[in-house]
């Protein structure tokens, strides 16, 4: 038993079979999987919709959902750059923002004469620009590996009492803009409406402006989580949020009057283009995962969040084709190569990322009509065995 202990405390395993990229490979005998709904139904409901339009639609709305996405933000922000310089960009009336997409939010939300701010931040940021480190020891017996405190500065250095007057004139010009933060004990999604906040105009409502904020990116275990004094039956408070990915990796809020019918051509925003702008790729990268716990586990994670991002996209989808409105999704291309870790905040990797979404915007095939797993490729069939073809190759099944 003794050598068995030792085996295990040295990390030596067993060798094992070589470690596949299940993309590139499939069964030749595998049956298409079919949807409870089908896309060509979701298709059919919205071409219905749109069909029985009201004599008079409703002004046509541009509403923006930025997703959280650490440094790949940056793919975010040459986007919206790229996209003022083609000179198609819209006006939005809302912008919904998660995490590192609130940050975006927050820099585009007053308009394109902001680019050069979105341009700075996600280019030049360093990672002690974001977040310090803690001595190991410190961090053991803390909530958190790394202080947050640098990120707090990058944000007070633009959310000024001018920009919160310019955020305030704005909402009361009819445009919104919402951020999410997860309250920790809670354990739920929790929306800000940021115009509203800017509208009072305080000192206090320029600080929480600012906390909402980096409480949104508060990325968990990395970075402490951020404490909202508030007042519950007017008794003080205090709740802790951290990094709203955690709970949603987009939403989608928009604003809407009492007694308004949200379904068919009698919604406020039917005819309207819902733009979603994914900071990462649609489907996560194969890559080997050593038989260690803490990687299996962290490949686990990542795993779900992919998932729960085209969920969520679907979601999204599923709302525009009943309400008659018109779903744009752009995502960091499945092609791009050695794209950073979202923790890591190098600013040769984030420019080559900002130039990426900037070239593709302004090559005018950005934008794709459909959530991801209807593409080609994307797809799950149920597999009938184990023995399995490389991609593209041709290959017949046997007869059964």
């Amino acid at each position: 038993m003794a050598w068995l202990v030792l085996l295990v405390v040295c990390g030596c395993r067993a060798v094992e079979p070589k470690q596949v990229d299940l993309r590139r490979v499939a069964d030749p005998c595998a049956e298409p999987v079919g949807q409870l709904l089908e896309l060509t139904d979701f298709e059919r409901i919205a071409g219905q919709v749109r069909a029985h339009g009201p004599a008079v639609p409703p002004p046509r709305k541009s509403i923006l959902v930025l997703s959280g996405g650490g440094s790949n933000g940056a793919y975010q922000a040459g986007f919206l750059c790229g996209w003022t310089e083609a000179g198609t960009r819209p006006r939005f009336d809302v912008i919904t923002g998660i995490s590192v997409g609130a940050l975006a939010g927050a820099m585009a939300f007053p308009g394109p004469d902001h680019d050069d701010l979105l341009r700075r931040f996600f280019t030049t940021t360093r990672t002690e620009d974001v977040y310090r480190r803690k001595p190991l020891l410190a961090a053991l017996f803390s909530e958190s590996l790394a202080d947050s405190g640098p990120l707090a500065e990058r944000i007070a250095e633009f959310v000024t009492p001018d920009y919160l007057r310019r955020v305030a004139a704005e909402h009361a010009a009819g445009r919104r803009f919402y951020v999410g933060s997860t309250a920790l004990e809670g354990r739920r999604l929790v929306i800000w409406d940021m115009g509203a906040i800017a509208t009072k105009g305080t000192a206090e409502a320029l600080e929480l402006y600012r906390t909402v904020l980096r409480a949104s990116a508060a990325f968990p275990v990395l970075l402490p989580p951020v404490r909202i004094p508030l007042t519950v039956d007017g008794e003080p408070a205090v709740s802790r949020h951290i990094d709203g990915g955690t709970t949603a990796t987009l939403f989608l809020r928009v604003p809407r009057r009492e007694g308004e019918t949200w379904a068919g051509p009698d919604s406020p925003y039917f005819g309207s283009d819902l733009y979603v702008l994914v900071a990462g790729k649609l489907f996560a990268d194969a890559e080997p995962v050593p038989s260690r716990a803490l990687s299996v586990l962290f490949s686990s994670v990542s795993a779900l969040n992919f998932s729960q991002a085209r969920d969520e996209l679907f979601k999204l989808y599923t709302g525009t084709a009943l309400n008659g409105m018109r779903f744009h999704l752009a995502a960091v291309p499945q092609e791009y190569e050695d794209a950073p870790a979202i923790t890591d905040f190098d600013p040769a990797e984030m420019t080559r990322l900002f130039e990426e979404g900037r070239r593709r915007i302004r090559t005018g095939d950005a934008w794709r009509d459909t959530p991801p797993g209807f593409a080609p490729g994307e797809r799950v069939g149920a597999r009938a065995g184990t023995d399995l073809i490389r991609r593209p190759a041709a290959a017949t099944c046997p007869p059964p």
